[in-house]
């Protein structure tokens, strides 16, 4: 039997830039693994499964009428054992395995307008495509690096070293760092001779960071670590001008300046490049109980792991985090399979989230390894969220790239981008449960008269107090005193003092302002911050917080609002902003291109006068406006100038509080260097904003005022690394677990979700103490 449909449709290979769907469907997560296989469409390369109760495959095609399709199946290979000794590393690499290596693959092309009828692969009108889907990248390979390298070059520093007289450095001046004790983790200035221990490291390595200070000091650029020089020539090489490891091509000559033979060093430290590895690859949270034990593992509906797709784990501790919330399974699980018609189901957002409670809170992909995978591994598979990272990462500079980035950023984020999606679709926000009403009061020490200013958050950034404890010892990791949670919470809420001139009475002495609850959400998001600048570098402190295992009230934390005899301050209509002048450069260009010059000057006013790109997009996007021919008078307070969440981050993780970042961008129309400037130059500038009267009886709803306001812990982000964007995240989550065999019900317990490994228990009542993000609960009696 021929078909008659091949021969109508005009099948062409795909090109560089189309997107292949081969790894898995576009609305589940079945793979070619599976007995069915994935169905790649022909005509537009879209990947659905054809499983018997699903079978995405045939929907899409009664959507889209292509009819042809390449089904791919695929068998893993067994697993050869290693018999060559590792390669030495040459170059910071992870190096990815091919298709070939990994798994036996079937093909063949059917007709599914001619119910499944398999056709000849080799057909002209589609042989040619076939190749071109089977050679092609797929959709996970095109937004994603297969194999992560940096590789160390030269720089004009190391290139051009003019060094300083030679001389024969002594035994004892290489024995210790010049400025103090340290006997390890150093690094000699090539330049001048100088010899200064380095920053703290991954795994432990100490330092005092004498060596950035003498770069300060000298702007000399180039730094070598003594106990990374080998005989052969190779050692770590740094070049504190361009803030990166680089090779000296003239190391031999360079050292021997300074009396020191490479022939004769022996490597007796780890080298930066082998720390990075250990650090990308072997930060592990304990899989094991305290008496040793092997944490039990968990299977079935919502004890789904997700697959690390290189340095993810940020995106993984947060979806586990919000799919075990019941707003969200709620939203997004629909047991039935119901999903949006839509043609492009990987590239549709509400699509792409139910793809993904469906994977995580089925159970239909979190299963016990079989005999032989037990073997290699006693935990799931897992599932990978590729195609769920790629599209949520879209256009984001940081999110859509294979770095590890800050969980917490992620989450904010996600936040963000769900609740807009659900006001474009007039659908039912799942976000909401986070947001909540933040009220500040402010008061004036001159006519006593106040002011209330409310917002609407999702989060709460809460300061961590670093109080030391004694050490017997400089080389001793420092150790801090523990802290309540209600003194962290205290902090939050306390009053503060801040510079001001009133309106009212002309009094420079300042106000009072302080910030506090006049609603709580169902959820509470709060972000710990345990930094601090360490030689200008933001460095994580291991502060322990004591939360409560038990419900407890927030009740305390709630506004009073307006009391009786307080007397607000009158509303002052916004003044002239007298400070601003258009960029006449960027002006004169965005005018040339047509636009009028009142568009021009509002353009530049709300994207920070800098950027003549960003001013573009906001004419694009704001041509509508219907007063946008008007006359512009810039008023103070009224720019529209849009702060980015990732440049708030920055600053925030340098010590700052995230009301003073985004003071400093707001004063610096968004320039991240201007902003640290402005920071440094304003240090008791406590970045709370002046609220204004005339917001002072405008009312905004969000959150629930009801007392008490009882919360519980629900789950936590955690992580383990000096760095947030280093390191490794996991989520801790209270379940209910029943017992095996049973539909009894346990008592709610710890659940360790680390990437695809999910076990029972963990370090959840240590690591609580030093959580990253915490998620509570209300608790309704």
């Amino acid at each position: 039997m021929s078909c008659p449909h091949v021969s109508g449709i005009d099948l062409r290979p795909p090109t560089a830039s189309q997107q292949v769907h081969k790894d898995d469907c576009t609305q589940c997560f079945d793979t070619p693994d599976q007995p069915w296989g994935i169905d790649v469409c022909l005509s537009c390369f879209n990947g659905g499964c054809n499983s018997p109760d699903r079978n995405h495959s045939l929907q899409h095609y009664q959507l889209s009428q292509h009819p042809i399709v390449l089904n791919i199946k695929r068998k893993p290979k067994p697993r050869k054992e290693r018999e060559e000794s590792p390669a030495k590393i040459v170059k910071l690499s992870i190096p990815g395995e091919t298709e070939e290596d990994r798994y036996d693959v079937t093909t063949l092309v059917k007709c599914l307008a001619c119910n499944g009828l398999e056709l000849d692969k080799a057909a002209p009108n589609v042989a040619d495509v076939v190749n071109g889907v089977l050679t092609a990248l797929s959709s996970t390979k095109l937004s994603e690096v297969k194999a992560w390298e940096e590789e160390i070059l030269p720089c004009e520093h190391t290139l051009c070293l003019d060094q300083d007289e030679a001389k024969v450095l002594a035994d004892q001046e290489l024995a210790h760092c010049s400025q103090c004790d340290l006997k390890e983790n150093l690094w000699l200035c090539l330049k001048c001779g100088n010899l200064g221990c380095g920053r703290q490291q991954f795994g432990g390595v100490g330092g005092n960071g004498h060596g950035l200070v003498h770069f300060d000091q000298t702007l000399h650029p180039v730094s070598v670590k003594l106990g990374s020089i080998t005989p052969d020539g190779t050692a770590d090489v740094y070049c504190y001008l361009c803030n990166e490891e680089r090779q000296d091509p003239n190391l031999t000559e360079h050292l021997w300046h300074w009396g020191i033979k490479i022939s004769e060093r022996q490597k007796v430290e780890k080298s930066l490049v082998e720390l990075q590895l250990e650090h990308n690859l072997k930060w592990e949270f304990s899989m094991t109980s305290e008496s040793g034990e092997e944490l039990t593992p968990l299977f079935g509906p919502g004890f789904t792991g997700l697959k690390n797709l290189g340095n993810s784990c940020y995106l993984a501790s947060v979806v586990q985090c919000l799919y075990s919330l019941p707003a969200f399974q709620e939203r997004y699980y629909f047991p039935n399979g119901d999903l949006p018609l839509t043609l492009d189901p990987a590239n549709d957002l509400e699509t792409q989230l139910r793809k993904l409670a469906d994977g995580l809170l089925s159970g239909r992909y979190s299963n016990p390894p079989t005999k032989d995978e037990q073997q290699e591994s006693p935990y799931q598979k897992g599932i990978a969220p590729s195609m769920f990272k790629a599209l949520v990462g879209k256009n984001h500079v940081e999110f859509s790239t294979m770095r590890q980035q800050d969980a917490f950023e992620f989450l904010l984020y996600m936040i963000q981008m769900i609740s807009r999606a659900s006001h474009q679709t007039h659908g039912v926000d799942p976000t909401k449960v986070f947001s909540f009403v933040a009220e500040q009061r402010l008061q004036c020490l001159g006519c006593r008269k106040v002011s209330y200013k409310t917002n609407v958050q999702d989060n709460i950034s809460m300061p961590v107090p670093a109080r030391r404890l004694p050490t017997e010892s400089a080389e001793q990791k420092d150790t801090f005193e523990s802290v309540t949670l209600r003194e962290c919470m205290d902090l939050f809420t306390r009053s503060e003092t801040l510079e001001y001139t009133c309106q009212a009475c002309g009094s420079k002495d300042g106000a009072v302002t302080r910030t506090a609850f006049k609603t709580l959400p169902e959820v509470l998001v709060v972000n710990a911050r345990r930094f601090e600048l360490v030689n200008w570098v933001p460095t994580k402190l291991d502060v322990p917080v004591v939360v409560p295992d038990e419900p407890f009230s927030l009740d305390d934390y709630f506004s009073t609002g307006l009391q009786p005899g307080e007397e607000l301050l009158p509303e002052t209509p916004p003044t002239a902003d007298t400070s601003f002048v258009p960029n006449g450069e960027i002006m004169s260009m965005l005018e040339a291109m047509g636009f009028p010059a009142p568009r021009c000057e509002k353009a530049l006013y709300n994207t920070g006068n800098t950027d003549p790109d960003a001013a573009m997009n906001w004419l694009f996007q704001h041509m509508d406006d219907p007063d946008i021919d008007e006359p512009f008078t810039p008023l103070k307070g009224s720019s529209n100038l849009e702060i980015s969440e990732s440049s708030i981050a920055v600053l925030a993780d340098m010590g700052f509080t995230v009301p003073q970042a985004k003071n400093a961008l707001k004063e610096t129309g968004g320039d991240m260097e201007r902003a640290v400037e402005w920071l440094f130059s304003h240090p008791d500038d406590s970045g709370s904003e002046v609220p204004d009267a005339a917001q002072g009886n405008k009312e905004v709803t969000a959150g629930d005022a009801s007392m008490p306001a009882i919360f519980k812990l629900h789950s936590l982000i955690c992580h383990k690394g000096g760095s947030i964007h280093a390191g490794h995240y996991v989520a801790f989550i209270k379940q209910i677990l029943k017992q095996q065999n049973s539909s009894t019900v346990n008592d709610s317990e710890w659940v360790l979700f680390n990437d695809e490994k999910v076990v029972r228990g963990g370090e959840a009542d240590e690591m609580k103490k030093f959580a990253y993000v915490y998620l509570f609960e209300r608790y309704r009696r």
